[in-house]
């Protein structure tokens, strides 16, 4: 089942005995995790009836023992392992999985992987379990989630606002769902959320940030892409060198991709470097005055500068700006 599917069900009170919700995405996991804390039981019922264990402390057979129990003036009880990638002997639940008490609801939150499919565990997991894998999403994939995200508290933002936010707070999905929960509070339900109220809450800057220069860069404005440059070395906290060079690096490579996907139409070209149509204009723009061979040299000087900000072959008084000041130099001409 994927991620909307068991919120949906979970939401509408359809429990499953077993959880297992195991990936590299915590967020995912944790959002299950915490919607079946807030809809299994009432906040009177969870003094007798929520058990939360922790992995790397916990015993298997008194987690089962727990499971084996009754709830107490309620229809469930609910039995959560968090960090259950630590928990040891976990292969003990082997007999409880095969014939779980219908009044629990035990909750696996096993992150950072996932246990082994051929292993008899890793078979009875699947088999009897609710079991969802929470995977990372593609770079490309986080502005749309940043769109449905806002859409489904009830608010609106277009795709630019989306992905500057994407570009600026990178994959962290729980980082992100923080600032944009910070960002709507207090305000009216239906609201556009705008590239202004994104600087005023999250401090990225609408003029001044690293999809700002991308788009300086691709049209070749060399004025706009220093200023922007001068700025982002101004403020190294907020703007660290490293979140720079990557957003530069993923922005080259994609318009190489364009390169070579173009005459096939605008949504194979869209869907083969990962952005929306609406973006599709700057990589086309940006064709014009970067050709392949010019971009495999940048993608070169952007590896030398990534060394060199790690001490290798440059200088001790070598500072990030610096750094920055003869790239966009070596980019621009």
């Amino acid at each position: 089942m994927s991620f909307n599917e068991i919120t949906r069900d979970i939401m509408a009170r359809k429990f499953n005995s077993v959880y297992f919700l195991a990936g590299e995405e915590p967020y995912f996991i944790d959002s299950i995790a915490d919607l079946l804390e807030l809809k299994v039981l009432s906040e009177a019922d969870k003094s007798f009836n929520l058990s939360i264990f922790y992995g790397k402390d916990a015993d298997a057979i008194q987690i089962l023992n727990t499971c084996r129990r009754f709830p107490m003036a309620a229809d469930y009880q609910l039995v959560l392992i968090k960090e259950a990638q630590e928990l040891k002997s976990i292969d003990k639940f082997l007999t409880y999985l095969q014939k779980p008490v219908p009044t629990t609801i035990l909750v696996f939150a096993y992150k950072g992987g996932k246990p082994d499919g051929r292993t008899e565990f890793g078979k009875i997991i699947k088999k009897n379990a609710l079991y969802f894998e929470s995977k990372t999403l593609y770079e490309n994939q986080v502005p749309d989630w940043v769109k449905t995200y806002i859409l489904d508290k009830g608010y609106k933002i277009d795709s630019s606002t989306a992905a500057l936010i994407a570009e600026y707070l990178g994959q962290d999905l729980s980082k992100i769902a923080n600032e944009l929960d910070k960002l709507i509070l207090g305000l009216t339900p239906g609201r556009m959320i705008d590239a202004a109220l994104v600087e005023s809450n999250i401090g990225i800057s609408r003029e001044f940030n690293v999809f700002e220069l991308n788009n300086a860069i691709g049209s070749h404005d060399v004025l706009k892409s220093n200023r922007i440059i001068q700025n982002l070395s101004a403020n190294p906290k907020d703007n660290p060198l490293l979140l720079i060079l990557g957003s530069l690096v993923s922005y080259f490579t994609k318009l190489l991709v364009y390169h070579d996907v173009k005459s096939q139409g605008n949504a194979a070209a869209a869907a083969a470097i990962g952005v929306n149509p609406f973006f599709l204009k700057q990589y086309e723009t940006a064709a014009g005055y970067y050709t392949p061979q010019r971009i495999m040299k940048i993608i070169g000087k952007l590896r030398i500068a990534d060394l060199a900000s790690k001490g290798v072959d440059c200088s001790p008084e070598t500072t990030d700006a610096d750094l920055l000041k003869e790239l966009m130099f070596h980019i621009l001409h």
